[in-house]
C-alpha cells in the first residue's frame, strides 16, 4: 500500500515538474516564430571575405553598446546559444581568445592545405528530421548537408593490411542485415542489441529534462525509484557498455563491432555508460553527414545572425576573469589585448570555456571556493587527450580512390584491454603501442571541396593520447618546443601513418605535407585544459542521475550560465542541445516548445505543397 501511494505521489510530482519545465516561463519573446530558412547562397571561397567574418580581431571599439549577454568561447555551444538569443532580440557578444572562430568547428590552413578540426561526420541531418530542422533554423537554411558512403563506417579488427574487416551501412534495416550477414550466427544477438539500443535512444530526452526540472524533485524522483520505472535511460545509466555486450554474446569480434564508436566520446566500455553509447550508436544508424564546404561553413553562417540583431564576435579575445558585483552577481568579463586589459558588461555572462576553465580559472578565488561549485567540480574529471595528424596530398579524391567513409581500426578485438595497456604506457614505448587509430578523408565527404581546393585533397588520422606524455613542454610556445618534443611527436606520427598506407597504399608518393597536434596543441587552440578531445570525461560515474541533474546550466553564481560539451555531452549534437538549454534557462522560456510547434507547422506546410 505504502509503495503504491509513494509512486501515485512521485507520478503527481514529475507532472507538476514536468508541466513547470515545459511550460512558457516568461514572456521573453520567441526566436523561432517563422521558418527562417531561404535559398542557400553560393559558397563563399573569396579568402578575405571569409576572414571578415571569422577572423574580426578584438579591439574596444568593436565591443556593441548596451548589451544582453556575453558569451565566452566560439564553439558550438556557445554559438548556437548566442544565436538562439540574437532571435529572441538579444544584443550577444561572443569573445574568443583563437584567432579564428568556431572552436572545434574551425578549420586551418596549412601549406595550402585545409584540415578540419572536430567535425567528422554528424548523423541525423536527412531532411526534415526534427535535428535537421534545429540546424537550419539557426543558419537560416544556409548550411548544407552531404550525404556520406554506405557503408559509413568500416571497423578493422587487427592489421590494417589483413584485419577482419565490418561495414556498417546506412539505414536500420540495412545496418542490422549488414551486421547478419557478417554474423550469420549471431542474429538473436544484434537483434537484441539494436532493440536495446533504440528503446534507449528513445528516452534520451530525461538527460535535458532532468537539467530543466528542479533539484529537488530530481533527487525525490530518484530516490523513490520512479525514474528508473519509467525510463530506461535512467534505469541503466549504471550498466556499462561491457557489461552489457557481454550479456548479449560471447563472440569477441561482434562485442567490439558493438562497441567500435566509443572513441567519439572517449571512455573505454568498462567505463562508459551503455545508455550513452546507445545514444550515439542510435544517431548513426541512418547513416553520416558532413557540411558542404566544410567545418568552418557552421560558424560563418552563424555569426551574421548574431551580427544582424547588434551583436558580435571578435577574436584573439582572451577572456582572463568573470567580473562579479558586490552581491556576487556575474556582470561581465575582463579581456586581456597586448598589456591592456578591458573590463566588458553585460546582466548575463554565458562560458563555453569548460567547466573546469571557468570555475577553476575564470572566477574569482573567493566564488571558486562556494559549496555548489565544489560540488559540481567533484562530479568530474579531465577527459582524455587527442594525438591528431593532417595529411596533404596532391590530387583528387578520384584520381587517389578516396572515400567518403571513415575507418576505425582496432589493433585487436578486446577493446578494454588494448586500450589500459596504452593509456599506462610511459611515453617512450606508448607509440608502439598505439591500440586504435580513426581516419578519414574530409575532402572526399565535401562535395563543394573541389571549388575552394582544387587538385588537393586530405586525410586525418586521430588517437588517444595522454596529456602527461607531453606536459613537460606546456610552458614552450607552440612551433618551439624543442627537437626532443618533436622526435616524440614523430613516433606517434610514424605509426599512424602505417595505419594509412594499409588502407590508401596509392597515397604514399601523394604527399605533400603532414603536421601534427598533440593535446598541447587542444590546450593552445581549444583552450582545453589537458588537452581534451571531449572535455569532462563522459564515463559511467558522469551518467548518473544526480551528476547529470547537478550540472546544468545554471550555475551557483547568480548570472553566470554553462553551455558546451560538459553540460550534456560531446559532439555536434550534443552541444547544439546543451546551447537550446542553456539558452532556454536564460531567456526563462522553454525553447524546445517553440521549435516543436515550428517542426508541426513546416511538415503541415510541406505535405500540403
Amino acid at each position: 500500500m505504502w509503495g503504491y501511494l509513494v509512486v501515485v505521489a512521485a507520478l503527481a510530482a514529475l507532472l507538476l515538474g514536468v508541466c513547470k519545465a515545459l511550460g512558457g516561463w516568461s514572456r521573453s519573446r520567441n526566436p523561432f516564430p517563422a521558418d527562417s530558412r531561404r535559398p542557400p547562397s553560393p559558397l563563399v571561397t573569396d579568402k578575405d571575405a571569409r576572414s571578415r567574418v571569422l577572423k574580426r580581431a578584438f579591439s574596444q571599439e568593436k565591443v556593441p553598446h548596451h548589451l544582453d549577454a556575453i558569451v565566452i568561447g566560439s564553439g558550438y555551444g556557445g554559438l548556437a546559444a548566442a544565436v538562439v538569443l540574437s532571435k529572441a532580440g538579444k544584443s550577444v557578444l561572443v569573445l574568443e581568445q583563437h584567432g579564428k572562430a568556431g572552436g572545434c568547428c574551425h578549420t586551418f590552413n596549412k601549406k595550402g592545405f585545409e584540415f578540419d578540426v572536430g567535425i567528422h561526420y554528424v548523423g541525423q541531418m536527412l531532411e526534415n528530421s526534427f535535428q535537421r530542422m534545429i540546424v537550419d533554423q539557426l543558419t537560416d537554411g544556409q548550411l548544407q548537408w552531404a550525404k556520406m558512403d554506405s557503408p559509413y563506417d568500416v571497423v578493422i579488427l587487427g592489421d590494417p593490411n589483413n584485419g577482419k574487416k565490418y561495414y556498417m551501412h546506412s539505414g536500420q534495416k540495412e545496418h542490422v542485415d549488414g551486421l547478419k550477414k557478417q554474423f550469420p550466427s549471431e542474429a538473436a544477438a544484434i537483434d537484441r542489441f539494436v532493440v536495446l539500443v533504440k528503446r534507449i535512444a528513445q528516452g534520451s530526452s530525461y538527460m535535458t529534462l532532468l537539467k530543466m526540472l528542479p533539484m529537488p524533485l530530481v533527487r525525490f524522483l530518484n530516490s523513490t525509484g520512479l525514474l528508473a520505472l519509467i525510463s530506461p535511460f535512467c534505469r541503466m545509466a549504471s550498466k556499462s557498455l561491457s557489461e552489457v555486450t557481454a550479456g548479449l554474446t560471447t563472440n569477441a569480434d561482434l562485442k567490439a563491432v558493438f562497441s567500435y564508436i566509443f572513441p567519439t566520446y572517449g571512455s573505454i566500455p568498462t567505463e562508459s555508460s551503455f545508455p550513452l553509447h546507445a545514444l550515439i550508436y542510435n544517431h548513426y544508424l541512418k547513416g553520416g553527414w558532413y557540411p558542404q564546404g566544410g567545418a568552418s561553413e557552421i560558424a560563418f553562417h552563424s555569426i551574421p545572425i548574431i551580427e544582424q540583431a547588434g551583436g558580435a564576435v571578435l577574436t584573439k579575445a582572451p577572456v582572463q576573469s568573470i567580473l562579479v558585483n558586490s552581491q556576487g552577481q556575474a556582470c561581465g568579463v575582463s579581456v586581456k589585448k597586448g598589456q591592456d586589459i578591458t573590463n566588458i558588461y553585460a546582466p548575463v555572462v554565458i562560458s563555453d570555456a569548460g567547466i573546469f576553465n571557468t570555475y577553476e580559472r575564470l572566477l574569482p578565488e573567493t566564488l571558486r571556493a562556494l559549496p555548489g561549485v565544489q560540488s559540481q567540480l567533484s562530479m568530474v574529471r579531465h577527459g582524455v587527450g587527442g594525438f591528431n595528424v593532417f595529411i596533404g596530398l596532391k590530387g583528387s579524391k578520384e584520381e587517389l580512390g578516396l572515400e567518403a567513409k571513415n575507418y576505425y581500426i582496432y589493433t585487436q578485438n578486446n577493446l578494454d584491454e588494448a586500450f589500459t595497456s596504452y593509456l599506462n604506457s610511459s611515453r617512450e614505448t606508448a607509440a608502439k603501442n598505439i591500440p586504435f587509430a580513426y581516419f578519414a578523408s574530409p575532402s572526399a565527404k565535401d562535395p563543394l571541396w573541389e571549388k575552394k581546393n582544387p587538385g588537393k585533397s586530405t586525410l586525418i588520422i586521430l588517437t588517444a593520447a595522454r596529456y602527461e606524455w607531453f606536459e613537460e613542454w606546456k610552458e614552450e610556445r607552440v612551433s618551439k618546443r624543442g627537437a626532443e618534443y618533436e622526435d616524440l611527436k614523430n613516433t606517434f606520427v610514424e605509426a599512424l601513418m602505417e595505419t594509412v598506407f594499409g588502407i590508401y597504399p596509392q597515397v604514399k608518393d601523394k604527399i605533400e605535407h603532414v603536421s601534427a597536434g598533440t593535446p598541447l596543441s587542444n590546450q593552445h587552440y581549444i583552450a582545453a585544459p589537458q588537452g581534451e578531445m571531449y572535455g569532462a570525461d563522459h564515463c559511467l560515474s558522469r551518467m548518473q542521475v544526480e551528476v547529470m541533474a547537478a550540472v546544468r546550466p545554471r550555475t551557483p553564481v547568480p548570472n553566470l550560465y554553462l553551455t558546451g560539451q560538459d553540460i550534456l555531452i560531446g559532439g555536434f549534437v550534443g552541444v547544439l542541445h546543451s546551447a537550446l538549454l542553456c539558452a532556454s534557462t536564460v531567456l526563462q522560456r522553454n525553447v524546445y516548445i517553440d521549435l516543436f510547434r515550428l517542426h508541426r507547422r513546416i511538415k503541415v506546410s510541406t505535405f500540403k505543397n
